[in-house]
Formats: C-alpha cells, structure tokens, sequence
C-alpha cells in the first residue's frame, strides 16, 4: 500500500468518522450525558473504519493485511489526537469543565494555581491518551473486519 494511499484511506476515514459522530450524537447523547459522548465517538470511528476497510480492502490486500491495517489505524490515531487537543483547545466551557471535574475529585481547598493547571494538564492529557486508544483499537478492529468482507478477486 502507497503513502498516498494510506493518506487518502485516514481522509476518508476522518470525514466518514466526523459524518457519523452527529449522527450518533444526535441518537445517544440525552442532556448532560458524557457517557453518550464517548459511545458516539467509539460507534462512529468503528462504523466509519469498517466501510473504510470494506472499500481499500483490494489496496489493503495488496501486501500484508496487518501491515496495510496497522499504518492507516497509526496514521489515523495521529490525525484523532490532533483533533482531540484541538476541540478541547477551542471550547470556550473546557476550563469550567476540568475546574468542576477535578473540584468533585479531589479536595482542592488548599490548592495554588500551579497545581490546579498541573491537574488540568493531567486531566487534558488523560482525555487525549483514551481517544487515542480509543481510536487506535476500534479503527484496527474495523479495517481489519472491513477488509475481510470483501474477498480477493481470482485472476
């Protein structure tokens, strides 16, 4: 499989992924649900690799099927990290929501602002580490299926 392959398979994936999550989000997600949130994202990066698979699967037949799988989950996982860091930096309601989040787990009464931007940091580099594992299993898992479904042709 080409780089520009592998490229072009990650676009598809990422815009088929973006496509599907408001489509899942608009099913899952009732009010003040962050569980909703993560099975949106999980549904849609698996549904979204498994067309994926199902059409580059002949490229991905080409050499090594786990190979071919592994570079485009890689590449894709890179391109979900970037997104992640990137939503989390524009959302203007992220820094009520880590100060919430990490007020209701820890007792921070005593606490310096140094500590609560380390405990921030931590907690935005936690959410990004599951999305990328989130997004590196599930997309491995449904290129790999996707590819499976269609046969090699005979020559």
């Amino acid at each position: 499989m080409k780089f520009g392959d592998v490229i072009t398979a990650v676009a598809s994936l990422t815009v088929i992924s973006l496509l599907l999550v408001f489509v899942f989000l608009a099913v899952l997600v009732p009010v003040d649900s962050s569980l909703g949130l993560d099975v949106a994202n999980i549904l849609s990066i698996l549904v979204a690799s498994l067309i994926v698979g199902y059409v580059f699967a002949v490229k991905i037949q080409e050499e090594s099927r786990m190979k071919a799988v592994g570079k485009i989950a890689v590449l894709s996982t890179v391109v979900m990290a970037f997104a992640t860091m990137t939503s989390l930096a524009v959302n203007p309601y992220m820094g009520m929501y880590l100060d919430e989040s990490i007020a209701s787990m820890f007792t921070t009464s005593g606490w310096t602002t140094a500590a609560w931007l380390s405990y921030s940091h931590v907690v935005v580099m936690m959410i990004v580490a599951m999305n990328c594992i989130f997004a590196l299993v599930f997309s491995f898992i449904g290129l790999y299926a996707g590819s499976m479904f269609r046969k090699p042709k005979k020559s």
